[in-house]
């Protein structure tokens, strides 16, 4: 199959094509009816994610709905400390657990299970089955200072401030969770990538939270190597990395990490981020989730700042984060027509 027949990958691989690739972070959740259903029927989340059969139906939906030019695979970053040996649950209105946090417990009192990651791959391949010849088929993995924040605090937590302040207080010890990290996210990536997924994103949702010098050493460093091993491993796959809330660490991050495609947040000016990121790298991004929900004359003018902003550079279009669950259907239909033309 030739990358021409694939809008998101041809811009990935630094093409152009006459319809501008749309998806969307989250697409396959909430806001659908058929993953409602589906979740009522088999259960809990993890219990989802980790069915073959179910994730790959689920990450199936959104493309067989709106026809999207990218599939994200049905998963979560904390699948990476789950493999490394923390428990792991998700509870109704508190959000994931791990368990034992690591501010109580070192990595020695966990035994890896990478096991854990086999029906992920079978998820995958379930998914290639089944896809549409002309969609590209992402997959991902948490960035390491993400994940490391939730395997520290054992939760999402408040300005991050416990993996801020382990990583302050003890570096060699931050540093060694986070080379556990990389190295298990390297394979996972890669194992992803040999089941069938022809790109790769790094989600570093709370990179936002460092000052520079941690920034360039916990999030532009991890991301480069798991770069460099994914580029040794299979050199024709791009990597996408989305750090949100980088701001003004943004160029830095783009010219050090050696990614293929930085995602945008919904706060970064799209004209500034044209003209001051690399020309050679690929932007994604960045139309706010909420311009999306409230849609009418709000979503047509934010769309339309956006296709203006990166006009003449490798674009593809998507949210700045995650679809919020209460969008309708009929606003996302919307987007597609406004960035389609149609």
């Amino acid at each position: 199959m030739g990358e021409l027949t694939k809008p998101l990958l041809a811009v990935l691989n630094g093409g152009k094509t006459e319809r501008k690739p749309i998806w969307l972070m989250r697409q396959a959740g909430r806001y659908l009816p058929e993953y409602r259903a589906l979740r009522a029927e088999k259960g809990g989340f993890l219990a989802l994610a980790t069915d073959p059969e179910a994730a790959a139906e689920i990450t199936l939906q959104p493309i067989r709905r709106f026809g999207f030019d990218g599939a994200i695979l049905f998963s979560d970053i904390l699948i990476v400390p789950w493999a490394l040996g923390q428990d792991l649950a998700f509870t109704a209105g508190e959000g994931p657990r791990l368990s034992p946090p690591l501010m109580a417990a070192g990595l020695d009192a966990l035994t890896p299970a990478p096991e854990r990651f086999a029906p992920i791959y079978r998820t995958v391949e379930n998914v290639k089955a089944a896809l549409p010849a002309e969609t590209t088929f992402l997959g991902f993995a948490g960035s390491p200072w993400t994940v490391a924040t939730y395997m520290i605090a054992g939760q999402g937590s408040r300005e991050q401030a416990e993996a801020r302040r382990y990583a302050y207080e003890d570096p060699a010890g931050f540093g060694a969770i986070i080379a556990a990290i990389e190295a298990a996210t390297i394979d996972y990536l890669s194992g992803q990538i040999r089941a069938g997924v022809e790109a790769v994103q790094l989600f570093d949702s709370w990179a936002g939270s460092l000052a520079p010098d941690p920034f360039e050493r916990w999030v532009i460093a991890p991301t480069a190597r798991i770069a460099a091993a994914l580029k040794a491993r299979h050199p024709d796959v791009p990597v996408i990395g989305f750090p949100k809330g980088a701001g003004g660490k943004l160029a830095a991050y783009a010219r050090e990490t050696g990614v293929d495609a930085v995602g945008l947040d919904e706060t970064v000016d799209p004209a500034k981020a044209a003209r001051e990121l690399p020309a050679d790298i690929v932007i994604q991004g960045n139309l706010d989730p909420l311009a999306l929900l409230a849609g009418g004359e709000a979503l047509e003018k934010a769309v339309g700042r956006i296709l203006s902003g990166f006009a003449g550079r490798p674009h593809i279009f998507n949210l700045g984060h995650g679809i919020v669950k209460e969008t309708p259907i009929a606003h996302v239909e919307r987007l597609l027509g406004l960035v389609r033309g149609g």
